[in-house]
């Protein structure tokens, strides 16, 4: 069964954060997340695993910032295969069966022309190299995320669309006033993105859920494909040195759950998002259904 089937008859649970809990276990500031797949690989595999146990049956590899903008061709090699071998590992240790492999893709962190320097082509050639990769080690589908500019959202989606036949899920970070950096509006992006192919679009980052259900409604109400909710834990402040998020995982699975008896039917966590939050979603929505 593939992640689309899944799809037809379950809600699925998405993973939370990578990057806080790498931040609790000693990532330094400036330090690429995306070797610790190779040099902590140990600690990646428990963060995946402790995942899956609350409740995820996707995994997102720990390549957001994996591209070849950051790293030369043998190393984003070494990278993604390491990350896929971690979820893999993850996997079997936790031994579900319905569990899924996803290709995590970020921004390149350019700006593309008119608004910087990056060429369209050259931003569709770095998301191939990335997706070619991800097929490459067995992944089972390509999650697109945290895209701020619709430019950029369809460099990535072409790219997995012509690199690729898995199932690719697109996930775009709006601004307070409800609209991407560059200008897009939701309905703006469900109609490039559907017409584009993708198999499941939404939203992520940015705020808490609270402050997304708004944008999220608008997908439920235009869009006929599923729908993916991966909200933060809130707004982030720091308190004596350690940043904290302001939406608890109780609280954070009563919001989720409202969307998704309207009609979200794909669910996790983004930044300040921790296994609890994941685990708390989890127990919160068994027995819904997406209408």
């Amino acid at each position: 069964m593939n992640v689309l089937e899944y799809l037809r008859n379950n809600i699925l649970y998405l993973d939370g954060g990578m990057g806080t809990l790498l931040q609790k276990k000693g990532l330094c500031a400036g330090e690429l997340p995306e070797i610790w797949n190779i040099d902590h690989a140990d600690v990646i595999v428990d963060i995946h695993k402790s995942y899956l146990d609350a409740g995820s049956n996707v995994i997102s590899t720990n390549t957001f910032g994996a591209n070849s903008l950051k790293f030369s061709d043998s190393e984003l090699d070494k990278v993604i295969g390491a990350a896929v071998a971690n979820a893999r590992r993850a996997i079997a240790l936790n031994g579900k069966n319905d569990a899924f492999v996803a290709l995590d893709i970020g921004p390149t962190g350019k700006m593309l022309r008119p608004f910087g320097d990056l060429d369209f082509e050259d931003a569709v050639s770095i998301f191939s190299k990335t997706v070619e990769l991800g097929v490459k080690y067995g992944v089972d589908l390509i999650f697109i995320e945290t895209m701020n500019d619709s430019y950029e959202t369809k460099a990535a989606l072409l790219a997995a669309k012509e690199s690729c036949d898995l199932p690719v899920f697109v996930s775009n970070a709006y601004g307070a006033d409800g609209k991407l950096m560059t200008g897009a509006s939701p309905l703006a992006m469900i109609t490039l993105l559907e017409g584009m192919g993708a198999d499941a679009i939404g939203v992520n980052c940015s705020y808490g859920p609270r402050d997304l259900a708004p944008i999220v409604r608008e997908y439920i109400k235009y869009s006929s494909l599923p729908i993916i909710m991966k909200a933060n834990a809130g707004l982030p402040s720091v308190e004596n040195g350690v940043t904290v998020f302001d939406v608890d995982a109780c609280e954070f699975a009563d919001e989720v759950s409202l969307l998704i008896s309207e009609g979200v039917g794909i669910v996790g966590g983004c930044c300040g998002t921790t296994p609890e939050h994941i685990s708390a979603l989890y127990e919160k929505s068994q027995g819904m259904s997406v209408p």
